[in-house]
């Protein structure tokens, strides 16, 4: 009975999540400064289907001006996000939960909101370097994972 109520209520989540046609994501990461931001960018620019949102379990003051200049060498202007924290989330239903660093994929299971999916993909944190070529190393192998995970899966749950 039990098991039937909790895949009841994670359905209602995913349908809830989906309306509309899109897919809802959240980024976490610790600061919500680096990486969690230029994945929620890379992640909006792939397909305007995706709704993406990024937090972080102890967010910084401010993002990071090195990550903004890294994206902006793409194409991608991150520059007016802000770091968010990840209780403002806990009340909505999103169909991934993708984890991008270590510290907050040991405290996502802290995460209550409704989760269809959870998952962990890591990166090193570029905040620790005032060298933009670690960001821009981090920012392409953001592109890159972030890209597979979208053509492999994401594109096909919408």
């Amino acid at each position: 009975m039990l098991i039937k109520l909790a895949l009841t209520l994670l359905v209602a989540a995913i349908v809830t999540a989906r309306e509309g046609g899109k897919l809802k994501i959240l980024i976490l990461c610790t600061g919500n400064s680096c990486r969690s931001q230029m994945t929620e960018g890379v992640l909006k620019s792939l397909d305007p289907r995706l709704e993406v949102h990024s937090a972080g379990t102890a967010p910084s003051p401010q993002v990071h001006p090195l990550a903004i200049a890294a994206m902006k060498e793409i194409g991608l202007d991150i520059s007016a996000a802000r770091p968010k924290n990840v209780r403002q989330f806990l009340d909505q239903p999103f169909d991934y939960v993708i984890t991008v660093c270590g510290e907050a994929d040991e405290s996502c299971p802290t995460f209550s909101g409704k989760v269809g999916k959870r998952m962990h993909i890591g990166f090193e944190d570029p905040a620790k370097s005032s060298d933009i070529a670690v960001f821009r190393k981090v920012r392409d192998q953001i592109r890159t994972q972030f890209r597979e995970l979208y053509l492999n899966e994401l594109k096909k749950a919408l």
